[in-house]
Order: C-alpha cells, then structure tokens, then sequence
C-alpha cells in the first residue's frame, strides 16, 4: 500500500521549463536543460517533479493558453525531448507530474477557431456562446483589476463567448460528453509519454456549469470520478492533484467520501492561516485551519505549500487578517496582485532573514500533508518587481555567477535573469551555496532527508500539544507505533516552553533529529524547552531505535 500511495510521503518540485536552463542558446528554457539537471535535483532529494505547462502555446499566459494538447512547444523541445527527460527523470526514482489546463484553451486554438468560423463545427457546442450580453458578465473575473468582463464578443462568431479567465482563452464547455471524452484523451496521452499523474488547474471552474443563464454554478463532481476512474485503469499509481481554493465544508466532496475522486488537494486554508502566523506569532488560526482539515479519506493528501507560481491568495482570511500579512510582507502597492495577494517570493518577503526562511520552510515540511516546493527557494531567490502582474516571481533559476547566472548563453533571455541588488545571481545561486555547508541549499537538502525519514507526518494522525502559547506550535504525529514531536517558535525573541507529549513512558525521552540537543522529562514527565527566536525542534519520541518498533499495520 505504501507504494501504491507514493504521494502520501513525496516532496514535489514545482518548476517551469522555460525558466530552469538553456541548452539551446536561445534565451529560453528547454527540456535538453532540464535533463541537464536532474541530477541536481536527485541530490536535493526531491521524488516528484510538478511541471507548469510546456504545450503549444502564443505564451501570452505563461503557457496557460494551450493551443495544442498533443505536443510540445517548440521553444522547449520536442516530444522526444520530453520522453527522454521522463526517462531520465525514472532513472533517478523521480516521478513526473504536469499540469493540465483544461477548463480553457487559447482563442488560436483549432477547435476554437473552427467554432468561431462555423456555427455548425462539431466544435462550436466545445465552448461557450451567447448572441447577447448577460447581464452578469462583469462579475466573476479571476483577475479583478486587470480582467474586465468574462463575456467577449467575436465578430467573427456573431456572438459572445465565456471565459472565466483572460479574452484570449476562452473556457471549454466541460459539460460536454465530448470534450470530457477528449480531456480523457489527453490524460492518456501523456500518461503513456511517462507521467505519474496531473496538477489539475483551476479545479472548480471545470466542474461547474456554465452559461448565460447560469448565476449561481452547480459543481458535477462526478466528473472528478470519471477522471479518476480512467487514471486508475491506464496506471494504477498515477494522481491527480487539483488545485481548488475552496472551503472545508467541500473537501469531501472533491476527495470523494470513500476516496473515490481526488488523491490531492492543495490546502488553501493552511497555506493562509500558516501566512497570518508568520506574520503576528499568533498560530490560533492556523490550528483551527489544520483541525478543519483533518477529515479526509485514508487515501487522500493534501499538498501543502508556501509559495507557488500565483499570487499569495489570502482572500479566505477575514479583512483584518489579511491586512495584517499585507501590512508584514507585502506593504507596498506594487506588492500586492488583484485585490487580493502579494505577488512576491518568500525570501524577499522575510527580509530575507535566514532564521525566518528556516522556520518557514521547517513548518511546511511538517505540517499535516506533502510538502510541495518552488524551484529557486532552496536557495533564497528573489524577486523582480519591475516585470507585470505574476512574471515577477518567475524569473529564470540562478545556478552560477557566470553570465545570466548560468541559466543560459544567450545574452537576452526571454524572461531577465536578476542581476541587481542583494538577490541578484552574483549573490544568490546554486553553486556557491554547493560548496557552503552552512548554505540555505545544503540546509534544505537535509530538510528533505529529514521529512522523507519521518512517514508519521505523511501517514500518520496529529494531534496539536499545548505550550500555553498563541506563538509556539507544538504538533506530534503518530503512525504504527512510533511518534515525532516538532516544536516551532514564531516570536522574535527565545521563549522557553513547558510540555508533555503525552505518550505514556516513551515520552520522557525526545531525541533532536535536527540538532542533537535532546530533552528528557522531568519527574511529572513534562519536557522544559528552551527555543531561540524564529526557533524550531524536530524530536523523535522514545529513541532512535524507533524503526525496531515499528508495527507493520
């Protein structure tokens, strides 16, 4: 079972192609770069690689707008680029997942343009029409503040279209028996070029109802089954992780009651509740988020994570919540991102202050879930705020302090390396902290090692200890007999707490598995600890012979 749920102790990669390395010359990513670098990857520790999209595409939305399911941009390579890395990538046990962007397609692709050209196409019922205005089309917009309408008129068509995101990608009409026949298509497809499974983008926009009389959108949430279902039959492995910012109220219905739907979901209401900790040393909310989303079937996981490719969401927090992240790390007007984020990388965000990026990062590897990283916070990477809306974060990876940091040897990279100030590639890249042991990148790796050494998190139950203390967090895992115990300070200043782990005699003793500063407990068999600011303990519970009394079920 334990292989056949692989994800449930994974550490997935999120990364970009066009952004990682250049093999070409040509100021782009491409797949022969990134093969390059697998082995780099392999080292870090990672089992899983999360590819954001590398189809045919104008680019105008990074990729978002796909223009060609079935093959590979040509700026990346070719299809056999990509199964030479997803070759490549299984060699090293890394396992490969892509993102499938299927609730729109670009407005140049074939079965748009044939529907808009045809009001008999077989395509025409694949998207969304109306001949006129509804009234409703100013609202609902993705992008509030750059999107204006979700309704567009083609003049070609005669009509109106809906698109749920930007004009230039008009949704599919998901409802539609054939395209879900042809979504099944394109999952097949590549699940037989070498993928383990799919980032599902936009999740609940695919499975609500669309249209000019629809107000209020209904999910069809069986949809997430017969897309399951059909994985399940082609790989038995293989996941779909969906993004879907939704309440906890819903979680089942996505995860399915009886496992049937989801095997991933992001934790939207985590990643907020963990932002408003960083910020005010207050993890209330933060306990409660985790409490919320407890229930889940015993095959379902979440993905847990601290920044991604989007904006900071903090729309699920309340206004003087989110006011108080904004305030704390995104204070600036050119910081924020659609009424509703901040559109920057961690490290900037926390002054890049080594102790806190720590902490950060100590706290994602051990929350209830599997930790999903973005490429370059190994290393601290940065920001550019100059570039629009969400490009700012995703500038190419800095891997040296030779030319446009290693990334390529073109001198004009599509997207600008960063160059100037303290996260500029002469400061911040891989191969310096390679050969510093004291380095962000080598402390990761380690981290990796760690969380990949301790299933309790990815498998086991949590319980929330108490510290008498809003600012420290104290959770203890618990999976076939054995037990760890991780402590997090989120003041600015050290603070000694007192705590019983409460599991009977193997508590007295806690073995650091992160430092070696280990506790034994006192008489009453409570543990006194001292932690220094932005501090943190990871413990194993009992001893280091926990592996010998590990239960097999």
């Amino acid at each position: 079972m334990i292989n056949d749920l692989w994800y449930k102790n994974a550490v997935i990669y999120c990364l970009s192609v066009e952004t990682f390395m250049d093999a070409n010359g040509d100021g782009v990513g491409d797949f022969q770069g990134l093969m390059r670098r697998l082995d780099y990857l392999s080292g870090l520790g990672v089992t899983a690689i999360w590819l954001m999209p590398f189809q045919t595409s104008p680019g105008r939305d990074d990729g978002y707008d796909v223009s060609d399911y079935y093959n590979v941009d040509p700026r990346y390579g070719s299809l056999g680029d990509f199964v030479e890395f997803t070759h490549g990538a299984k060699q090293r046990g890394i396992r490969v997942l892509i993102d499938l962007v299927i609730n729109h397609t670009s407005k140049d692709h074939p079965w748009f343009e044939d529907a808009r050209s045809d009001p008999h196409s077989r395509y025409r019922e694949w998207y969304v029409w109306s001949d006129k205005k509804p009234a409703n089309a100013d609202q609902g917009m993705v992008f509030p503040g750059v999107q204006k309408t979700t309704w567009t008129y083609d003049e070609k068509a005669k009509g109106y279209y809906f698109h749920r995101f930007y004009d230039h990608q008009p949704d599919l009409n998901t409802s539609n028996p054939e395209v879900q026949a042809e979504i099944l298509k394109i999952m097949g497809f590549w699940i037989q070029l070498g993928v383990s499974g799919f980032r599902m983008d936009a999740a609940p926009f695919i499975i609500a109802t669309k249209g000019a009389e629809v107000t209020k959108p209904v999910e069809q949430f069986d949809m997430l089954r017969k897309f399951r279902e059909f994985l399940q039959w082609r790989m038995g492995d293989s996941i779909v992780l969906a993004e879907a910012n939704i309440l906890p109220k819903d979680n089942f219905e996505y995860f399915g009651d009886d496992g049937d739907r989801m095997q991933m979901m992001f934790n939207f209401q985590v990643n907020q509740t963990l932002f408003y900790a960083l910020a005010t040393a207050d993890t209330r909310p933060l306990k409660k988020a985790m409490e919320a989303t407890k229930p889940r079937p015993a095959t379902a996981q979440w993905g847990l994570f601290l920044r991604n490719h989007d904006e900071l969401d903090l729309g699920r927090l309340t206004d003087k919540q989110r006011d108080a992240v904004l305030a704390a790390f995104g204070p600036e007007k050119g910081m924020q991102l659609y009424d509703r984020g901040i559109r920057r990388r961690l490290a900037p965000m926390l002054g890049g202050d080594r102790r806190r990026i720590e902490l950060a990062y100590s706290l994602l590897f051990s929350l209830p879930g599997t930790p999903v990283i973005r490429y370059g916070d190994e290393i601290g990477m940065g920001d550019d705020l100059c570039l629009p809306e969400r490009n700012c974060t995703r500038t190419p990876m800095q891997w040296s302090m030779e030319p446009e940091g290693g990334f390529t040897k073109s001198a004009k990279p599509v997207s600008p390396v960063i160059k100037d100030g303290p996260y500029g590639f002469e400061h911040i890249n891989v191969a310096v902290q390679r050969r510093d042991p004291n380095s962000l990148l080598n402390w990761t790796e380690r981290m990796i090692r760690m969380r990949k050494e301790a299933p309790e998190i990815g498998w086991g139950d949590f319980s929330a200890v108490d510290t008498g203390d809003a600012g420290l967090l104290a959770l203890r895992y618990d999976w076939r007999g054995n037990s760890v115990l991780i402590l997090h300070n989120l003041h600015p200043h050290p603070t000694e707490v007192t705590f019983d782990p409460d599991v009977g005699e193997l508590g007295r003793l806690l073995i650091d598995i992160a430092d070696g500063a280990s506790s034994e407990a006192d008489d009453k068999g409570r543990h006194t600890v001292m932690l220094d600011a932005y501090g943190y303990r990871w413990y194993r519970v009992g001893g280091l012979d926990y592996l010998l009394r590990r239960k097999e079920i």
